[in-house]
């Protein structure tokens, strides 16, 4: 299964796809930055706002307005991991930390848009809306079945001028519509949710070049995570429940997103919580049920 997936509550989405041995598809950002070092320059979230015209420098450069946002140059781990806001002067000179950069605060829709790309032309979009929850988490990501032209009229360009030359699967993060960072693949929390057929569309864009996804019917969908408190283990919750919840109507797939055997720290988890468990689904109702019978189970046990 050449979809190289370090996380083992994900293979379920890649594990029937037939790909070549030869053609390595990528959802990793650090097997991304190794794989393209023509494009791997995105990985430099400094430089994908100073490409926009967005203000943005190096910590120690003084801002010229307050609030900012600060957060490291390049993480690879994602989750979030050292990111924050600043109202004034004072909070940023007392955190000023090496290799991290302050931006203009954005605000407005925080959306996660994936794009299939030919010679960096974008050939089919996708957007997901992120409902933010404290500390950096999410409560859930809605994913739209409707386009979205502000976004696609402004990375359109953005990908056509920075990409050229890359083919295949890209993901941006955008907030007010502005990108705030880019990835050399696409997002595997919710493949599940773009419709049959379409991670083998992804392969056949790797290995022929080409987009052949018809979306025809495309419906939302929407992806559940629960959180629970830093500082403590959780245990996985019997793996007849999981099928079970996995089983009921209105929900695609269950991920219990945590290793149990290992040290809770070593996980890349945002400030507000640790993750320990998405769910997929066609319906947000049955998926925030399934959220809280997992939760009786691996936060209380």
């Amino acid at each position: 299964m050449p979809i190289r997936e370090t996380d083992p509550w994900r293979l379920q989405y890649f594990e029937d796809v037939p790909c070549p041995d030869d053609v390595w598809i990528s959802t990793e950002d650090q097997d991304s930055w190794a794989w393209y070092p023509d494009h791997r320059w995105i990985y430099d979230k400094l430089a994908v706002a100073l490409s926009q015209g967005l203000p943005a420098a190096p910590h120690g450069v003084m801002p010229p307005h307050y609030p900012i946002f600060s957060k490291p140059i390049t993480n690879l781990r994602g989750m979030g991991i050292g990111s924050r806001a600043f109202e004034n002067e004072s909070e940023y000179l007392a955190n000023l930390t090496a290799g991290h950069f302050w931006t203009e605060l954005l605000t407005g829709r925080h959306i996660s848009s994936d794009v299939a790309l030919i010679d960096g032309v974008p050939q089919w979009w996708r957007h997901t809306e992120g409902i933010a929850a404290p500390g950096g988490t999410f409560d859930y990501w809605h994913i739209h079945a409707p386009d979205m032209p502000e976004i696609e009229a402004w990375c359109g360009p953005w990908l056509r001028e920075h990409l050229r030359g890359y083919t295949g699967m890209a993901n941006l993060e955008t907030i007010g519509g502005r990108i705030i960072e880019a990835h050399l693949r696409f997002a595997d929390q919710w493949p599940d949710l773009n419709g049959p057929g379409w991670v083998a569309a992804v392969v056949r864009l790797y290995t022929d070049g080409v987009w052949d996804f018809p979306d025809a019917d495309r419906s939302d969908g929407y992806s559940v995570v629960l959180f629970a408190p830093h500082g403590r283990r959780y245990r996985h919750p019997p793996p007849a429940l999981v099928r079970d919840i996995a089983g009921a109507p209105g929900i695609a797939s269950v991920q219990i997103t945590f290793h149990e055997n290992k040290d809770p720290a070593l996980h890349a988890m945002p400030p507000g919580g640790f993750r320990v468990a998405i769910v997929n689904a066609t319906n947000l109702a049955a998926a925030m049920r399934a959220r809280e019978r997992l939760r009786r189970r691996i936060v209380f046990d």
